[in-house]
């Protein structure tokens, strides 16, 4: 049996709390929370863009600390999943690996380059995991997407459209805060980076247009990942990709994400709330897989998780959860906030 103990009890950790109780082989044993209410399973206020609002919780036996060095002591736990804003992860990720404990981190990795490096160099010499807890991957309508693409069944990519919009966050002050997330172009936008990594690997060029209204902060780009020649003649042209990606709409605009993705013998279409996942052939049928789990928004997160488990128990990092590939989806939304602000291509 795996022990989790997971830090930080807003939105994400409640989600990876509730993900958890659907686990065999791990369980959460304990948890840490500055705010006396929660430790004592008054979750009431937590809320966020998607799936269930807080209630009050029954933690058992679930021990409740107060302070990130006393969860990291715990000799029982295996697993410390690091939940809280991303201004936090590199000295608590670091902190947890050189306590002798594997770490599963919420996206992003960190906020810049130099903490992500030495996050992984600390996990290599502590002979620890290192895990980054991109969800989507294990999201059923990604998760076909990316079983459909890799097994070539219709053929290669072409060209692909992927969509991210919400409303600026106000269901936590520390969310809102671009300091302390890096602002919508890192802090929602590296799931998209993450996802095209996997299906693509890295462009040589992105080409952003945004928005910047501090001129620091992009809270929107569409990104054209540029990854061969330009077209000439008569040569093939090149993989093309694109993104759109951003806090800017009304508070009255639900969440959403999807793609439309063009193979050589099909597309795929999907977008949450207006879109099911539909299969589009050359013999003009449209067909509808069904996706086991696409009805429950915790189970991304338990696949996830177990993923996170298995990697524990086979002692290698799981894929989707590499901190490396975590790593490089961060540059590549740093790469393109600097062509918004700079309007120029910008060289990965």
């Amino acid at each position: 049996m795996i022990r989790i103990g997971i830090v930080g009890i807003g939105f994400m950790g409640m989600i990876h709390y509730l993900a958890a109780a659907k686990l065999r082989s791990a369980r959460v044993t304990a948890i840490c929370t500055r705010n006396p209410r929660k430790r004592e399973g008054d979750w009431r206020s937590i809320r966020g863009n998607f799936g269930p609002a807080g209630t009050r919780m029954d933690l058992g036996d679930v021990k409740r600390y107060a302070h990130f060095d006393e969860i990291c002591a715990d000799p029982s736990l295996d697993l410390i999943d690091i939940c809280t804003p991303t201004y936090l992860h590199a000295d608590m990720a670091q902190a947890a690996l050189r306590a002798g404990k594997h770490v599963l981190v919420e996206k992003a990795i960190a906020l810049t380059r130099k903490d992500a490096d030495a996050m992984l160099q600390t996990a290599a010499k502590a002979g620890k995991l290192l895990m980054v807890a991109h969800v989507l991957p294990f999201v059923p309508e990604f998760a076909f997407a990316l079983k459909m693409i890799r097994s070539g069944v219709y053929g290669r990519v072409i060209a692909a459209h992927f969509k991210r919009i919400t409303a600026p966050p106000d269901w936590s002050t520390e969310i809102a805060n671009a300091s302390k997330t890096g602002g919508p172009a890192i802090d929602l936008h590296v799931h998209d980076t993450h996802f095209i990594r996997l299906i693509a690997g890295t462009p040589r060029k992105v080409f952003s247009t945004g928005l910047a209204p501090d001129g620091r902060i992009v809270t929107y780009l569409t990104t054209q990942y540029l990854y061969g020649p330009a077209f000439r003649g008569p040569i093939a042209n090149p993989l093309t990709l694109s993104c759109c990606c951003g806090a800017v709409a009304k508070s009255g605009r639900e969440f959403v994400h999807g793609y439309e993705i063009y193979l050589e013998k099909a597309t795929l279409l999907y977008e949450s709330g207006t879109q099911p996942l539909t299969v589009l052939t050359d013999d003009g049928k449209a067909k509808q897989p069904k996706l086991e789990g696409s009805t429950d928004v915790t189970t991304a997160f338990t696949n996830e998780l177990r993923a996170a488990i298995e990697g524990i128990k086979r002692g290698r990092e799981p894929e989707f959860l590499s901190a490396q590939l975590a790593r490089d989806a961060l540059v590549l939304c740093q790469k393109e906030c600097q062509s918004v602000l700079s309007g120029s291509a910008v060289n990965i």
